[in-house]
């Protein structure tokens, strides 16, 4: 009987990985076989899932988002990289050794795995990212990567074209696919969701990824944060102006009924001034009645 031979074969290192393999000093941080930025959607779609990102189960300090940053994943081959859109990885300093912004993401040095990739399809790299297409020379593909190689607990793609979003779970070693109900799919692990948000992001209105609490409610931005508390000082101001408001009135009206009362007791003791002399003039002393 014979035994199937792995895909990619575990070299033992004489020394630990870190101490002898490139760093992200070593490794260069942009591919020179492509030039140029990423359309504005894969820029926009990014920052929208890296603001809302903010799993309640760890520091905002034990978080690291990434997108289109070089992930270096295979100690064996130091030069491979993957460029995921976005990625997180949760339980790590947010800072390189927790005091430098990283040029890559180096799992050799990190020893930390991303928890969830996220690519966002288009027509040339669709059946590389959904493991349509089989290898047939190396490096690996990017789901080859993701899930035999760095076993990515998540992995999500999304087409903006057709609003198809889809998500895979690692089980068994392998990606299962996940049922996804209501454009929203719960991680238990990050203590957040992630769905299909219909709103208007940087002035553009469509369907975002966007992550979501354990209530629902989607996890707003730094801008809607801003503009909330905003919102929330002037309700409060105005609350306040009210409020004040309404105190001046009731002492106006608490005057106003001390002025009556003042008046209606001047005008009794006018009556009964008045009443007194009628008395005296009738020959009567009023204070014998």
């Amino acid at each position: 009987m014979s035994v199937a031979k792995p895909l990619f074969e575990q070299v033992i290192l004489p020394h630990p990985a870190k101490e002898t393999l490139p760093t992200m000093y070593d490794l260069p941080s942009e591919d020179p076989e492509e030039p140029g930025l990423p359309d504005e959607f894969h820029i926009w779609q990014p920052q929208l899932c890296s603001e809302t990102f903010r799993p309640p189960n760890y520091e905002s300090e034990r978080v690291f988002v990434a997108s289109d940053l070089n992930l270096y994943y295979d100690p064996n081959h130091t030069a491979w990289y993957k460029r995921p859109d976005w990625f997180a990885v949760v339980g790590i300093s947010r800072f390189y050794q927790g005091r430098e912004l990283r040029m890559s993401y180096v799992i050799w040095q990190e020893d930390v795995r991303p928890i969830v990739a996220i690519e966002l399809l288009s027509a040339s790299t669709r059946d590389q990212d959904l493991g349509y297409s089989e290898r047939t020379v190396e490096p690996p593909t990017k789901w080859e990567v993701y899930e035999q190689i760095l076993a990515i607990p998540y992995y999500v793609t999304f087409d903006r074209v057709s609003n198809e979003l889809q998500l895979f779970k690692l089980d068994g070693g392998s990606y299962q696919p996940q049922t996804i109900d209501n454009s929203k799919f719960w991680m238990p692990e990050l203590q957040l969701g992630l769905g299909l948000w219909l709103g208007e992001y940087r002035g553009l209105n469509r369907l975002w990824l966007r992550w979501y609490d354990q209530q629902g409610n989607w996890i707003p931005t730094d801008a809607e944060l801003e503009r909330l508390r905003a919102e929330h000082e002037r309700q409060q101001k105005e609350l306040a102006q009210q409020q004040a408001e309404q105190e001046r009135q009731e002492k106006e009206l608490a005057q106003q009924r001390a002025e009556l009362e003042h008046q209606r007791a001047e005008l009794a003791q006018q009556r009964a001034e008045q009443l007194a002399e009628r008395l005296r003039q009738m020959g009567i002393n009023p204070d014998e009645i």
